[in-house]
């Protein structure tokens, strides 16, 4: 239950929504507008991020409420913060926090991405107080905090269904339709009704509700549930006027579209998230990976920022756990993840205890943190990121050049620098050890193994010994 009586909180929901309508009227259609926004080379169309100074060498942390512990309250997890702080995680991904629809509900305790009220607590979780308490202890001890946040579609008996049924696409019997994804085809998501984006009263309520957490509970960004179900140019409208409130806001879209970036400071990285899946688990070659970064990955803005992952919430409820998917490579595959130009590495709650099951997705039943820990393995590749520059997020990192070496159906491997500093990366996805010829090797130098921090000369056409399943980080 919210501590607020009702007249406060309705007086504080029309307060947020009057900003929001000012701050709509005095925007362009962009979502920044300094003299920056200038689409990078090569990306026609696409606007350059800006990114908050606080986010330039990040990592993310997925966590999930209901499972984290068994009470599965904020006032659990608040707990926790020290020892998620200490493998060196700098923001927390909260996934939606509001009340859940009973009507049409799924499972026992519904999916969190059906919401009932966007500016109530889901009492499972606890009150607002507790939710304000956690950010705070969160800001407190370093961390940033994202919110969820679900425009797309609502529960069926959220409170607009009955206010303002006209803010709903709507069937021509009147009835009010399930999402429409971007095909036009209306989705098997039947615990929610899809809000139509043609309604500009609806879409100033949406702001105003996102600017309701920004100024009550100083919450830091939003990731953005299926972003690309929603037109581009409400996000565009949505950050303009976000921003004035808060001007270091991050955004992460769950999508994979270069367009949003000029909306959006991350994306996700799902094309290579699947291509990681097959090279781990054998049925593709780790030369595709070189395909994909000169391809695929180079629509995206300079500086823009990519989220790759092993796991999420809907992988692990619904694919299996890096474990299942993965195999022996998922730690080289995470390694990939959060060493790659443009990446930004997530970690999903449980991932550091090597939990192996797979949560589902409507019910109770919290993680077991009694697996063998890989919180050392973690911790080590976020310092690598926070320490070496050239590893940093968007424009802050160095460039990559992935490296020839001779036995490209197993190993991946590419260096990225920046005067004389540098990093390489090595992975190999097969099962024996190898001992790989880096051909055309140009960074020369002095290194230092990450791990081991033994010495290590390199020269042109340099040898380097990588495990089965492994990998080696060298630094210069």
């Amino acid at each position: 239950m919210s501590i607020l009586h009702p007249l406060q909180r309705m007086l504080t929901r029309l307060s947020a929504l009057l900003a929001s309508l000012a701050a709509i009227a005095g925007c362009t259609a962009t979502a920044r507008t300094d003299s920056a926004e200038r689409p990078p080379a090569g990306v026609p169309g696409v606007e350059r991020g800006i990114h908050p100074e606080w986010s330039k060498n990040a990592v993310i942390y997925e966590v999930n409420i209901r499972q984290y512990t068994p009470a599965g309250t904020f006032a659990a997890f608040t707990k926790e913060l020290p020892r998620i702080r200490a493998l060196g995680v700098d923001i927390l991904w909260i996934m939606p926090v509001q009340p859940i629809g009973t009507l049409n509900r799924k499972g026992t305790l519904g999916s969190y991405y059906s919401i009932a009220d966007y500016t109530s607590i889901n009492p499972e979780f606890g009150t607002e107080a507790d939710f304000k308490a956690m950010v705070y202890a969160a800001h407190a001890q370093g961390f940033k905090v994202i919110l969820d946040w679900v425009a797309n579609h609502t529960a069926h008996d959220h409170h607009w269904t009955r206010e303002h049924r006209d803010w709903y696409t709507r069937h021509a019997d009147g009835t009010l339709s399930r999402p429409i994804d971007p095909d036009g085809k209306e989705t098997d998501w039947t615990d929610v009704v899809d809000l139509d984006y043609g309604s500009k009263p609806m879409r100033a309520a949406m702001i105003g509700e996102m600017r309701w957490w920004v100024d009550s509970t100083g919450i830091d960004g939003f990731r953005c549930d299926v972003a690309g179900f929603v037109p581009h140019d409400f996000w565009a409208e949505a950050r303009a006027a976000l921003l004035k409130a808060k001007p270091d806001l991050f955004f992460l879209a769950e999508w994979e579209d270069p367009k949003l970036h000029a909306s959006f400071d991350m994306t996700y990285g799902w094309e290579l998230f699947h291509l990681l899946n097959d090279v781990a688990s054998g049925k593709k070659k780790a030369s595709e990976l070189a395909s994909y970064f000169s391809g695929f990955e180079t629509k995206f803005p300079a500086d823009a920022f990519r989220m790759n992952f092993t796991s999420n919430h809907d992988e692990n409820s619904w694919n299996g756990t890096e474990f299942e998917r993965m195999g022996a490579n998922h730690k080289a595959a995470f390694v990939l993840d959060a060493t790659t130009a443009k990446s930004m590495p997530l970690l999903y709650s449980g991932q550091e205890a090597s939990f192996n099951r797979r949560l589902p997705f409507f019910e109770k039943d919290s993680i077991d943190w009694n697996g063998a820990s890989l919180a050392a393995f973690y911790r080590s590749i976020f310092d690598l990121r926070h320490t070496q520059d050239v590893l940093w997020n968007g424009q802050w990192g160095a460039p990559q050049v992935v490296l020839t070496t001779n036995a490209p159906d197993q190993v991946f491997a590419f260096v990225r620098s920046r005067g004389d500093k540098a990093v390489l990366v090595a992975t190999n996805f097969g099962k024996a050890s190898t001992t790989v010829t880096l051909t055309d090797f140009q960074t020369t130098g002095g290194y230092t193994d990450w791990f081991t921090k033994a010495a290590v000369s390199l020269t042109a056409g340099a040898t380097l010994d990588i495990p089965a399943n492994g990998y080696r980080i060298l630094v210069k």
